[in-house]
């Protein structure tokens, strides 16, 4: 009856079912289609959690082919976390709608996306609540030269990745992902590939003598089973966990400091305590910068004038240096 009436209608039955045969599920085609998409984080946590959201809050839809999915089945995946949950909903909604663009682009879809927000889910939905942006939680640089010394009489490993991160004003996912291979010991110089620098493009990091001397001293008494990271990890083949820097903070009953705040420890100490050009100190910190005037600067890389900074830091850090430093045009400083 049904071959019938599409027949009429001028559709091939034996078509339109192998079509529906070969539409995959939401599940399926979304499992194909992250590793692609993830490539764009250089941060493996934030590519985990692209699979995490969509295996952990879209159940309902997991094995609803995809040509299936209309505004009833996604508003159904996001009703239960709209205001539970508003930020991860929002990011569901958004995840659903590019795989299902993706699937249209595909030929597995035709018409509006049914997870778009505007002209279609918005009628649907209170206004997503907008994220209170939160700076991460740092140290008042006055602190930091009191510190450094109780971390460096810390055991473990973890704390030598989190001197480098302070002393190179570097993330966190930088540093415990470092391999040996990026350190030019003799130019003191730490390269950074594109791939996993939050901007994408190859970071150069001029090592103080502190930095250098860590450094070094992490390259003696290695075995094979370490491999190329500097800091390894429990498991073959694997840096340090993410946690533990964060953890040996909470060991050392430091409260209210994250480990990425140290790089605002930096940024505040180079813009209040010393006469470091404002865009030495960002491209210290490998920030995008839109200003084209400081954008063509970046680009220039200005290593040695960041060395002197990031020696300077570092002097900072172990209590050599007090008050103001002023750069001199003869690269020494004054405190």
């Amino acid at each position: 009856m049904e071959a019938r009436r599409k027949a009429r209608a001028g559709i091939d039955p034996m078509a339109a079912r192998s079509k529906v045969e070969t539409a995959p599920t939401f599940l399926a085609y979304a499992e194909k289609l992250i590793p692609e998409i993830v490539k764009e984080y250089s941060n493996p946590k934030h590519r985990q959690q692209w699979l995490n959201t969509i295996k952990q809050y879209c159940r309902p839809i997991h094995k609803t082919l995809i040509d299936q999915i209309g505004v009833p089945e996604v508003a159904g995946v996001l009703r239960p976390i709209w205001t539970t949950k508003p930020e991860t909903a929002s990011r569901v909604r958004g995840r659903i709608e590019r795989i299902l663009d993706a699937a249209t682009a595909e030929g597995f879809r035709k018409g509006v996306n049914p997870a778009a927000w505007k002209g279609v889910l918005k009628p649907l939905f209170s206004s997503p609540v907008k994220r209170i942006e939160r700076h991460h939680a740092a140290m008042p640089y006055d602190d930091v030269p009191k510190f450094l010394p109780k971390l460096r009489g810390a055991e473990g490993l973890a704390p030598k990745a989190l001197e480098l991160t302070i002393l190179a004003a570097t993330r966190s996912t930088e540093t415990l992902a470092a391999k040996i291979p990026e350190f030019d010991i003799a130019a003191a110089i730490w390269t950074i590939p594109p791939e996993r620098m939050k901007a994408r493009v190859e970071h150069r990091v001029p090592l103080s003598t502190q930095a250098l001397d860590l450094v070094k001293s992490l390259l003696v008494g290695r075995t094979e089973r370490d491999g190329d990271f500097l800091f390894p990890g429990a498991k073959k083949g694997r840096p340090l966990s993410n946690m533990a820097m964060a953890m040996t903070l909470r060991r050392m009953n430091v409260k209210g400091v994250t480990t990425h705040g140290f790089r605002s420890s930096f940024r505040d100490w180079a813009g209040d305590a010393t006469a470091f050009p404002r865009e030495i100190a960002e491209a210290a910190l490998a920030h995008t910068i839109k200003d084209k005037a400081e954008a063509a600067y970046r680009r220039s890389d200005a290593i040695e004038r960041r060395r002197k900074l990031m020696q300077a830091w570092a002097d900072y850090c172990d209590g050599q240096i007090t008050g103001n430093v002023i750069p001199l045009r003869n690269g020494s400083v004054a405190g």
